[in-house]
């Protein structure tokens, strides 16, 4: 039976990831958010948003005992998909470079660096819709997903000198800007899906509609 864990590492906006991912549960699936490591042996899907600095959710992430040993086990050993949102995707990588270096999970390969774009009309924060450029449009997790539908973003840092296998959708927000990123059974969003309306909740049912363990 279907159920996601939402960690809950005090920076995330938990309200509306966990109303959006309600709304797309199956019948008899069931939904926690969780700050206790052990609760993830329950769960079949993983999700972690975060909101803010990227010091800050990694900070909060680690003060929970157990919780890295716990998701790395449940991610890589028994390959429970799993869904990094905003932050949540940026602590994927090797490190962010946001008020310092900090040490990010080193999933992925790449870092995240404050936004750059070539066109000095654009403002950082990139806040608002933007259309996804899709990359890799055949996996599961873009199921529905056309080229060029709008999502939505609130970000100034981005993932930069990632794996291009690893990118799924990019943006263009004064040049390419990572969307999406996954392999396996792990992925992260730059934008919110639970903001992002019908293209959002496509990818959350996608996302729930995994095989826990393929």
């Amino acid at each position: 039976m279907t159920h996601v864990a939402i960690i809950d590492c005090g920076a995330g906006n938990l309200h509306s990831v966990r109303k959006a991912i309600a709304s797309q549960l199956p019948t008899g699936a069931s939904l926690a958010v969780v700050t206790d490591a052990a609760a993830l042996d329950a769960a079949t899907h993983i999700v972690l948003p975060g909101v803010g600095a990227f010091a800050d959710c990694m900070q909060g992430f680690n003060a929970l005992n157990g919780m890295r040993a716990a998701l790395e086990r449940a991610v890589f050993e028994q390959k429970k998909p799993f869904l990094g949102i905003c932050v949540g995707m940026q602590m994927l990588f090797k490190r962010g470079h946001e008020h310092g270096t900090h040490e990010g999970f080193g999933w992925f390969e790449g870092e995240v660096r404050l936004l750059a774009p070539s066109d000095a009309t654009l403002r950082i924060p990139h806040m608002g819709w933007n259309r996804l450029r899709l990359r890799q449009a055949e996996v599961k997790l873009l199921s529905g997903v056309q080229d060029g539908e709008f999502v939505y973003f609130v970000h100034s840092y981005a993932a930069t000198q990632c794996n291009p296998a690893e990118i799924l959708a990019t943006v263009d927000y004064g040049g390419d800007v990572v969307a999406l990123i996954g392999r396996d059974n792990i992925f992260g969003t730059q934008f919110h899906p639970e903001k992002s309306q019908e293209v959002g909740l496509r990818i959350l049912r996608n996302f729930i509609g995994m095989n826990h363990g393929r």
